[in-house]
């Protein structure tokens, strides 16, 4: 039986339980993948570091001489970020190595310099594990769907973000205790910024897009809010209205036939399939014109989902290697425009402190219809001379409700805009 030698860049939480699972399930693998699959040699930045089920023989500092090495076939890169896994990764498909990432941030911005290398060396480039951990979502959209239309995705796909949410929506707790919660149980970041403000979304966002419109699309193209401000007053009304507040990376075709990508918090009926995916689940809803509407639920994130991730592919790649062939390469052949925000059709639901007197009402009206944006319901409560005034839109332009918005907040009568989220996914 032919032997494929591995060699494996980074040896961190995922790097680590890749080469647990790599040695634990060795025949299994070797049975399924028809070679025997050989970890050969591991990169790592310290090799000091006592790495449990790897081995000292297989640790190098130097990078360059796995991707170099002409004895090894494959390569696995869960370094993470832009430099050096682009130049490692550049260099093993210029060597003719098919190689598995996890790299999501590194494909959202420079995918397609290294789509055209692997396609010029006659190589396999995957990336499973790059978007929602164990999911298998982007095999399904390269291969499963590639005979049907995709028309819409809208996902969770970062964990952080879904506990911290879910802790907000089940127990009333604020924005920043939740956020705590999550970094003491080591779902956050010390520095949580890539998760709360939507960037680590984005990326998965931009993968998302390119392999269901096939079209090259780059984390510069997606429109990007963050959860930060979302408050346990915006929950509590969510909750009043039976919605639940999501952060959702969203792609779908416009009516003109462009791309619109984006990543925000969205309030989401209870009864979409997406409102119960909780804590640090990941769950990718896929709208396609045949096959309708289909849900991909699991765990997004962590060593061992991501390790499982990667070894999918990994087998994959080895069966090409066998029997001589290669997996799909990129699919850009429709290079479609990508729609600006403001040109995207959403619903708003809008809060405003008011003055409680006649009047008031009929002005705000006023501005909607100036904008064209067509009121769905309002629910008004008072206090005093104070009242809070909650209106859903139906659906209109990004750009005429923020329009709207800002108009909103010029009236005389209104004390301030407290909040503005956009309703999604309609069941």
């Amino acid at each position: 039986m032919k032997s494929l030698k591995v060699g494996m860049l980074g040896c961190g939480t995922v790097g680590s339980q890749i080469a647990r699972l790599l040695v634990a399930n060795k025949a299994d693998l070797t049975s399924r993948a028809g070679a025997q699959i050989e970890l050969v040699k591991v990169a790592v930045r310290d090799a000091k570091v006592k790495r449990d089920g790897v081995p000292d023989t297989l640790i190098t500092t130097d990078a360059n001489s796995i991707v170099n090495d002409p004895s090894i076939d494959l390569i696995i890169e869960v370094i993470g970020g832009i430099s050096p896994a682009k130049e490692l990764i550049l260099t093993a498909l210029k060597n003719g190595k098919s190689v598995v990432t996890a790299n999501k941030a590194l494909l959202a911005k420079d995918g397609a310099e290294l789509y055209e290398a692997a396609s010029k060396a006659n190589v396999d480039l995957y990336y499973e594990a790059a978007v929602a951990g164990a999911i298998p979502i982007l095999r399904p959209l390269r291969e499963s769907l590639v005979g049907d239309q995709v028309v819409r995705i809208m996902g969770i796909v970062n964990g952080t973000t879904n506990y911290i949410l879910t802790k907000m929506d089940e127990s009333g707790t604020a924005f920043a205790d939740a956020l705590k919660q999550a970094q003491d149980l080591g779902f956050a970041e010390a520095d949580p910024t890539a998760d709360v403000e939507g960037f680590d979304a984005a990326d998965k966002a931009a993968i998302l897009a390119g392999l269901a419109f096939h079209s090259r699309v780059t984390d510069k193209d997606v429109y990007r809010e963050g959860i930060s401000k979302i408050t346990a007053t915006d929950v509590k009304v969510a909750k009043a209205m039976e919605m639940v507040i999501k952060l959702l990376a969203i792609t779908e075709l416009t009516a003109a036939g462009e791309i619109s990508v984006r990543v925000h918090p969205a309030l989401i009926s209870r009864n979409h399939p997406l409102a119960s995916v909780r804590e640090s689940y990941n769950a990718v809803f896929v709208e396609a014109k045949s096959a309708g509407q289909m849900m991909f639920y699991g765990r997004g994130a962590g060593g061992e989902p991501t390790a499982s991730a990667v070894l999918g592919d990994l087998v994959a790649i080895a069966r090409h290697k066998i029997s001589g062939g290669i997996g799909p390469k990129e699919s850009d052949y429709a290079s479609l425009k990508i729609a600006p925000i403001g040109q995207t059709k959403t619903k708003y639901l809008i809060r405003l402190n008011v003055a409680d007197k006649p009047g008031v009402l009929e002005s705000v009206a006023h501005v909607f219809a100036a904008h064209s944006v067509s009121i769905q319901t309002v629910r008004q409560t008072g206090a005093g001379d104070k009242a809070e005034l909650i209106v859903m839109t139906h659906s209109s332009t990004e750009s005429a409700l923020s329009a709207t918005v800002k108009d909103l907040s010029k009236l005389p009568a209104v004390t301030d805009v407290a909040s503005v989220l956009r309703v999604e996914g309609a069941m």
